[in-house]
């Protein structure tokens, strides 16, 4: 293989896997949706293979799960699940600012993209822009970050948070945002990072943490009650459709 057709091929397998987790990302191929290698690269229009690569990546991430003979599906996470991951970044963040010095380097030249992404991601959160506040949320997660000096837990951090999503897009679909369920702390948290206000990043944090384990306690309350009357609490289930292209918490 040519190193150009090389560079070709993974550049086409990172496409279909940021087109797919997009597609995740804004309930459109909502949890438990199964499909095929055979599937998405006649929706494409590719071969087999980058499809492939794409799917087993996605799935690394923990956004699909695969069974050899029944393909793919977008991976199912329950409340348990959502609760576990907003306890598990609580952990690793209050660790990481515990001796700050050591483990965090704020550099104030990228304190400025940081701020308007929490400004769009508060902006969408109060006019009820899913889509928009899912990917400055994502954005501004990540951008923080890169202040981080272990990559590891920058990634780790990352891969909890687009999960959190996954879990959270189709139930704030179905019921709505407010403020009971989002948090609009991005500016004051940066605020505070910037001014290296230990004290403030832990107060900011665990308002965030507390509105993510509030929101499952209702959630878990609701699905109890729904099992209880027999009912079923499901995700929507829209048709299988993938465009070409696709662009591209609160909760």
């Amino acid at each position: 293989m040519s190193p150009s057709a090389g560079v070709t091929r993974s550049t086409l397998r990172q496409q279909i896997a940021d087109a797919l987790r997009d597609e995740v990302l804004a309930g459109r191929l909502p949890p438990g949706r199964e499909f095929t290698v055979k599937q998405i690269a006649e929706q494409y229009g590719v071969s087999a293979t980058p499809v492939r690569e794409a799917l087993f990546d996605l799935s690394a991430q923990g956004l699909l799960a695969s069974d050899q003979h029944r393909g793919f599906q977008v991976r199912e996470f329950t409340v348990a699940d959502y609760r576990a991951m907003a306890e598990a970044r609580a952990l690793v963040v209050e660790g990481l600012f515990r001796d700050p010095a050591e483990r965090v380097a704020v550099r104030p030249e990228g304190l400025a993209s940081i701020r308007r992404r929490a400004s769009e991601a508060v902006r969408a959160a109060k006019g009820g822009d899913l889509d928009v506040l899912i990917g400055y949320d994502l954005r501004f997660w990540r951008e923080l970050g890169q202040f981080v000096l272990n990559p590891y837990i920058a990634d780790f951090l990352t891969r909890l948070r687009v999960q959190a999503w996954v879990f959270a897009v189709h139930r704030l679909r179905r019921d709505g945002m407010d403020e009971n369920v989002l948090w609009f702390g991005h500016e004051e948290l940066v605020e505070a990072i910037a001014r290296g206000d230990r004290e403030q990043v832990h107060a900011e944090m665990r308002s965030y943490y507390g509105h993510a384990l509030a929101w499952a306690d209702r959630l878990e309350a609701r699905e109890a009650e729904g099992n209880a009357e027999g009912g079923v609490d499901g995700p929507p289930g829209p048709g299988f459709a993938i465009p070409p292209e696709s662009p591209g918490h609160c909760a």
